[in-house]
């Protein structure tokens, strides 16, 4: 049986923006799928759980200056719960969800880098979130070598859910 995830997200611009770009259900659809894909790299568990919250550049800047330590804004942060050694049983993986993180996503950043690329906001809110999972996973990019697979990675996950994206 395919792994599940329960995707909790957050719209912090429902205020100024109720109607998001996507759905839940398709970030729903999207994480079920590439966690799906990415089965032989997750830690074993019943089912995963991701928060994802959705906010603007002004909103990520906070979070990249008190994390990073970077004052300025950026596309996507991730902050994974598996790099912390937190105990777990057996039996607690068999009864409850694995928490693997938190995706930020900056839709403003978003906007501009999906005009950028000539595709559509939602393409690049799959690209940002499939990232964000990755990075959840353990994958990182200290170097050119380890961000290219990694952007492989990503385009292998985005055609898992009939995104095509060429890195060229």
């Amino acid at each position: 049986m395919p792994p599940r995830v329960a995707l909790y997200v957050e719209n912090c611009l429902a205020e100024s923006s109720p109607n998001p770009p996507v759905s839940e259900k398709t970030l729903e659809t999207w994480f079920d799928q590439w966690l799906e894909i990415l089965t032989p790299d997750l830690p074993p568990a019943l089912s995963y759980e991701i928060g994802l919250r959705l906010t603007n550049d002004a909103q990520i800047q906070e979070l990249n200056t008190q994390y990073r330590q970077q004052n300025k804004p950026t596309d996507v942060l991730a902050f994974a719960s598996l790099e912390a050694d937190l105990p777990q049983s057996q039996e607690m993986l068999a009864s409850q969800p694995l928490y693997l993180g938190d995706i930020v996503v900056s839709i403003d950043t978003a906007e501009r880098q999906a005009q950028q690329q000539e595709h559509s906001l939602s393409t690049e809110l799959a690209w940002f979130t499939a990232h964000g999972l990755l990075h959840l996973l353990g994958w990182d990019h200290p170097d050119e070598e380890s961000l290219m697979q990694m952007l492989q990675q990503q385009v292998i996950l985005q055609k898992g859910v009939s995104i095509i994206i060429d890195l060229e």
